[in-house]
């Protein structure tokens, strides 16, 4: 028979079985064969009896056990099946659990092995990879999903939006999609902080639309490995210096001053007061290359230039002569941005190693402390792939010597 339990009633069941509260109906106290006693809330549902544990006595006493069964009473009141909606709690939890565990880097990475099975190119992958890395991971790379806000994304953005447009505009669809596929997945909810149509494009300028200031003319990059070829088939010797100044991305003043004294075992080292940033520079040069000034020295055997005329060097106008007969519409200089635009959007070579390539001078004192090394194996390894990139299509390198 039911009644209204006591401290002195629990404390005095010493025989196994169950004892029910009168107070809140389906409260019942379990009196287990090592006399154990555990709080229970007995109900039934669709003609089945369901138990649910409220905890054991006396950690649960008397009055925390009957506010707990009378919470699940108002469950079942309410027309909800107290069990299935402790479930949904415990799923709810584990979800929030997820949540915070699964951070945009981890998760980058997993939507990236997921989109190789698409990619026939292996180098999207790498584009995708090296955009993450270089803006977004060190912005909001170890942030929760959903703890990513329009803020966040802005920061990334906003300080490559105007001369990195391309690039920029690549990694906020990027940003979008993996944040669209954490959704999806219930990691974060809410509007994506990435969407451009009716969200970033009211804050930021159209791509097509802004404005760049182009101090040199500068050709495509995917238009280089006709230059190149055009130039081989020239095989003079303003056309060789021009090949070398675009496979090397040098400026024109160090290839017309150069000196075969500066090459030593592949390497050529330009002395700091050739140099604009008055500091001196190191080249690890190609396979072609190397050909280039091969075929030079054989033309000019007894000049100490790298690309001379009558044992002078070219004039400054040498190349810009070659541009103008193949009717390409760059400058020399140009060729600098090209290689530029190249390395951002088609490779993996990090911000650091490009601009190390180009012998760009560091503005800020405590980077240029940090870049003490030139990192010569990996910008040997950024004009290797440039090379290829250059002589695409083109298996037949090697320009022969013509006879005089």
């Amino acid at each position: 028979m039911a009644k209204n339990l006591t401290f002195k009633h629990v404390e005095n069941f010493k025989t196994p079985g169950r004892y029910t509260d009168a107070l809140v109906r389906g409260l019942h106290i379990w009196v287990k064969p090592n006399l154990k006693k555990y709080w229970i809330f007995r109900y039934a549902s669709n003609g089945k009896q369901h138990n649910i544990s409220l905890g054991p006595y006396p950690k649960v006493s008397i009055s925390e056990a009957r506010i707990k069964a009378q919470s699940e009473r108002d469950k079942l009141n309410q027309g909800l099946n107290p069990l299935t909606q402790r479930k949904k709690t415990k799923e709810t939890v584990l979800a929030e659990q997820v949540r915070a565990n699964k951070t945009f880097r981890s998760f980058s990475l997993e939507c990236l092995e997921k989109k190789r099975l698409e990619w026939s190119n292996h180098k999207h992958a790498k584009q995708w990879l090296y955009t993450l890395e270089e803006f977004a991971f060190p912005v909001i790379g170890d942030l929760a999903l959903d703890k990513i806000t329009m803020e966040h994304i802005l920061s990334i953005l906003s300080p490559i939006w105007a001369n990195k447009t391309e690039t920029a505009s690549r990694l906020r669809g990027r940003l979008e999609w993996i944040l669209a596929a954490a959704t999806t997945l219930r990691l974060r909810e809410g509007p994506n902080p990435a969407t451009w149509r009716g969200h970033l494009q009211t804050i930021l300028p159209a791509p097509k639309k802004i404005s760049r200031t182009k101090h040199f003319k500068a050709l495509p990059y995917r238009q280089i490995p006709s230059v190149i070829c055009q130039l081989q088939e020239l095989c003079t010797m303003g056309a060789l210096a021009l090949e070398f100044t675009i496979l090397n991305a040098s400026r024109s003043g160090e290839v017309f001053g150069g000196l075969r004294s500066e090459i030593d075992d592949g390497l050529w080292t330009i002395p700091a007061e050739r140099m604009k940033a008055k500091k001196e520079h190191r080249i690890p040069l190609s396979p072609r290359s190397l050909e280039i000034l091969a075929v030079a020295s054989a033309m000019e055997p007894e000049s100490k230039y790298l690309f001379s005329r009558s044992n002078k060097p070219l004039s400054n106008m040498a190349m810009a002569m070659i541009l103008r007969r193949l009717k390409v519409d760059a400058t020399v200089h140009g060729f600098r941005s090209t290689f530029r635009d190249w390395a951002s959007e088609e490779t993996s070579h990090s911000s650091e190693v490009i601009e190390m390539a180009l012998a760009h001078a560091i503005q800020n004192k405590v980077e240029a402390a940090y870049r003490r090394k030139d990192l010569l194996e990996k910008r040997r390894s950024l004009l290797l792939d440039w090379e290829s990139h250059c002589l695409t299509n083109f298996p037949n390198n090697v320009v022969e010597l013509k006879a005089a």
